[in-house]
Formats: C-alpha cells, sequence, structure tokens
C-alpha cells in the first residue's frame, strides 16, 4: 500500500513536533527541515490543527506544537484521516469492472487495507519518536 504524500507528511510533521521541546518551530521551519514546499506543509498542518492534534499560534513569539492529544493520537487513525475512506481499488469509477458482482479481489483487498491500519493503531506519536528516531530529528532541525 502507498501512502499520499499529504498522510506522510502529517506524521512526519506531528513526528517533528514531537521531539521539538520548549522551542515552537514555525511551519515555514518545519517545511525547510523536511524539504517539502511551505504552502503543502500549510495545507497538512492546517487539518493537523482542525483535528486537535497541533497548536498553531501567530505572530511574535508563535509557532506550532503538538497537544497532548497530538502526543497520543493512534497513527492508524491519523492515516485513516489523512487517506480517506476510499477501496484500494475503484471497481464502480467511470468505467466499471465486468467482476464486480462477484468479484473475491474486492474484499480481500479490503481487508488488507484494514489489517495495514489495524497493525499501526496501537502506535502513538510518542512511540514514533523513541530512540533513534528522535534524537535523529532533532538533528535534522538544528541543520536547517
Amino acid at each position: 500500500m502507498r501512502l499520499l504524500r499529504s498522510t506522510d507528511l502529517a506524521l512526519r510533521v506531528l513526528m517533528r513536533l514531537a521531539v521539538a521541546g520548549e522551542s515552537s518551530p514555525t511551519t515555514r521551519v518545519v517545511a525547510a527541515d523536511m524539504d517539502v514546499p511551505y504552502t503543502h506543509a500549510a495545507k497538512v498542518v492546517a487539518e493537523l490543527q482542525h483535528l486537535g492534534l497541533v497548536d498553531a499560534r501567530r505572530g511574535r513569539g508563535g509557532g506550532l506544537s503538538l497537544t497532548d492529544k497530538g502526543r497520543t493520537a493512534s497513527v492508524g487513525g491519523v492515516v485513516r484521516v489523512f487517506e480517506g475512506d476510499g477501496d484500494v481499488v475503484d471497481c464502480e469509477g467511470s468505467s466499471p469492472c465486468p467482476l464486480n458482482s462477484a468479484c473475491r479481489l474486492r474484499g480481500a483487498l479490503r481487508r488488507a487495507q484494514e489489517a495495514f491500519y489495524a497493525s499501526l493503531d496501537p502506535l502513538t506519536v510518542t512511540d514514533m519518536v523513541a530512540a533513534p528516531t528522535g534524537p535523529l530529528l532533532l538533528e535534522i532541525g538544528r541543520a536547517s
């Protein structure tokens, strides 16, 4: 299964903020640290803020910080939100699959997708920044 770029970035932003400590990096700084366009990072941060996982403050002394909900957020839950509820394959699209009424593949793929999410459900953002990841994320932040 391949994740959308926005899903990948959302997870990386959450992980980066989990190790930020007392500092509150701006969206621009996080985008530079992650080597992604600012506009893409801003869109992802806005969605994370809407979900209550990130607090964003404007102006002098502003920046991004992870909320308590963000620290304990299930990685599987975050992935589900950013990936959406769609099936792995589109059997109903502009040219519907002729096997649609008797296909066993669609159900198998749906179960595989749910197993993927379920394997991520017990993991939290805090779990994802345990060593060696957290220290590396701190180095990335200092390099910029």
